[in-house]
């Protein structure tokens, strides 16, 4: 039986950092090769050259790519022709050399950001208004499109979740609107006091990292014919605002206390649903989420405690927490 052969793609970022960790517990280390520009990657390698990027998957035999490489919402405001060409252009180009040398499956990760002012605020479901206003869920809505087209036209099999924000201990903020998610938890250890750049009641939906490494490869571990979305499927995890996470961290840290002073990720927010409705995922690939807020909290404390106590790097050595059909 041929053995997957695993690229990723922005190896280092939020998402990378633990997925090639639970990838390597799945397949073993010289099945998946870290690619990023940073260094510390196995493969150094810029995703916008596609000679390159095709040389490499020729030359190491990749099967499957996970294309991670993006700018996220808050830096993509800052540099839209760069976040265009970044998230789009990347995608293409992965697209391209797997419809070339017939990879077995691609993952590509979209986004809540795809949705708009227009969508329904609370329990927004599947199919839907969606009518993306920054240049990152602009980028995101026209992937899910390509990832569509080259499954109908040319058979690709190319799978994606829209991620809502994601929680993580293993990587820093990374230019996301959501990041106030991740960045509380280091002020509340470090100074017992955050600055948050969105209201106390904008409320958003929120996945901690566990759980969507479980989803990404629970997806690409679904048979082909159980799949019925091909532009991205909506997961659900929590949704809370910026008030009730500072109450979740006070009680474990008493002392914590919150501000606001609200900037122009506010607005970004404030056009995203405030909750998800993952009605398909749940039918189509039995996707169900394991943390809620007080059990993130929880552990977004103690882990972040562990590190800076040990002063490990980082970067996770064992795999994150999924179930045994992914093993």
């Amino acid at each position: 039986m041929k053995k997957d052969k695993i690229l990723v793609i922005g190896a280092c970022g939020q998402i990378g950092t633990e997925l090639v960790a639970a990838l390597r517990y799945q397949h073993g280390n010289d099945r998946v090769i870290a690619a990023d520009k940073a260094a510390g990657a196995d493969m150094v390698l810029d995703v916008l050259e596609h000679q390159a990027l095709d040389a490499a998957v020729k030359e190491n035999g990749v099967t499957q790519i996970y294309l991670l490489a993006a700018m996220l919402s808050a830096n993509g405001e800052q540099n839209a022709e760069a976040a265009w060409k970044l998230n789009v252009k990347s995608l293409l180009s992965v697209l391209k050399i797997a419809r070339e040398q017939k990879l077995d499956k691609v993952f590509w990760p979209s986004s809540i950001a795809v949705f708009g002012p227009g969508a329904p605020k609370y329990h927004c479901p599947q199919h839907t208004r969606i009518e993306p206003n920054t240049v990152y869920g602009i980028s995101k809505r026209a992937g899910e499109y390509w990832c569509n087209y080259y499954f109908e036209k040319y058979g690709v099999d190319v799978r994606s979740i829209r991620f809502p924000g994601l929680i993580s201990y293993t990587a820093p903020p990374g230019g996301g609107t959501t990041d106030y998610a991740v960045d509380i938890f280091h002020k509340a250890l470090e100074k017992q006091r955050y600055t948050c750049f969105l209201t106390e009641d904008n409320c958003l939906p929120m996945l901690y990292m566990p759980d969507a490494i479980r989803a990404a490869l629970q997806l690409m571990a679904t048979p082909a014919e159980q799949l019925t979305i091909r532009t991205s499927y909506n997961i659900a995890g929590m949704s809370f605002a910026p008030c009730d996470l500072a109450a979740a961290i006070k009680t474990h840290i008493p002392e914590f206390k919150i501000s606001y002073e609200p900037d122009y990720r506010n607005a970004i927010a404030n056009s995203w649903p405030a909750s998800i409705r993952d009605d398909q995922a749940r039918k189509d690939w039995g996707w169900e989420p394991q943390y809620d807020l007080a059990g993130m909290a929880k552990d977004m404390l103690e882990q972040l405690r562990r590190i800076k106590t040990t002063s490990r790097p980082t970067a996770v050595a064992a795999p994150v927490n999924f179930p045994d059909f992914v093993g």
